[in-house]
Parts: structure tokens; sequence; C-alpha cells
């Protein structure tokens, strides 16, 4: 019977995230939604918008007895780029920053030793927020899986942003 935890990742766009999780052994699933404001039920219009507080996030399903909390922000951590204060690639405002948001005191501790550990070899100041869980709200069916149901648009968008060259 699989070890079921769940973890949480605001890493800029969330489209651009989720395929890295989808294909890795052990995880269940991967929702993209919204995390961290305090608007109820918000769209992907009012967090775009950056008047809702939330950031774009992705909710991880996975069977921790085959992969771990701390190889999923390892997985997380080589998506995106922890030294822009700002947001990520093209994707600029609060809603495009980086978080972690932690459901345990394991999760927590993973995120900030890593953290610090990049910033003691890099010699650069990291930009991810490390917060305690607060909400998930599931985005809009359009933005699920959106790399497998617009393959060419999700193409030009990794390419636009600086995430891939050609």
């Amino acid at each position: 019977m699989p070890k079921m935890e769940t973890a949480y990742f605001a890493g800029g766009c969330f489209w651009c995230i989720t395929p890295t999780f989808k294909e890795t052994e052990g995880v269940m699933s991967v929702v993209s939604g919204y995390a961290g404001g305090d608007m109820e039920n918000p769209t992907y219009k009012d967090v775009k918008s950056q008047k809702s507080g939330h950031r774009e996030t992705i909710k991880i399903k996975y069977d921790a007895d085959v992969v771990g909390f701390e190889q999923l922000f390892d997985i997380f951590m080589c998506g995106v780029n922890p030294f822009d204060a700002e947001g990520q690639f093209i994707d600029r405002g609060h809603s495009y920053t980086l978080a972690v948001y932690y459901l345990n005191s394991e999760q927590k501790s993973v995120a900030e030793e890593s953290i610090r550990a990049l910033e003691f070899h890099s010699g650069m100041k990291t930009y991810i927020s490390v917060e305690p869980f607060k909400n998930f709200y599931a985005a809009e069916e359009e933005h699920q899986d959106y790399y497998l149901k617009h393959p060419e648009e999700f193409r030009k968008e990794l390419i636009e942003s600086g995430r891939i060259t050609e």
C-alpha cells in the first residue's frame, strides 16, 4: 500500500513546472492551482492580476516509499531561478515568485537546509519563501495538464520565457 504524502511548490508558471513532476516515478498526481493568498476561490485572472495574494502553485500527491520530499524539492529547484526576487523568467509579480508551502517540520527543514546550502555554495541570496501551508485552490480545468492539451503553445511558452532554448 502506498505511503501517500502531499507537497506544494510555487515555481512561477504552473504550466512550466508540471511535466517534470508528472514524469517522476512515485508521483501519483499533479494539480495546478493557487495557494497562499486570502481570497477564497480565486480565478486565474484574479491571481495573474496580482490582487489575490496567491501564487501559481502545484499540488503533488506522491508515494513517499518511492520518492521523498527532498528529491521533489531538488527537482523543483532544477526548474526555477532561485535568485530572481521578482518572479520567474518572463512572468513577473508576486504570483510568479517561488515558495514551498510545507505541511510538517520535515518538509520545512528539508527546504530551509537546501536553501542555506545553495546560498552558501553560490555565494548568492535566494528568493524562495518557505511558508506553512495555508490553502490551495485548484485552477480551472483548462490549466490542468496544459502541456498535454496544448503542446505547441506550451513549447512556445518555454522558449519565450527563457526556460529552454530551441
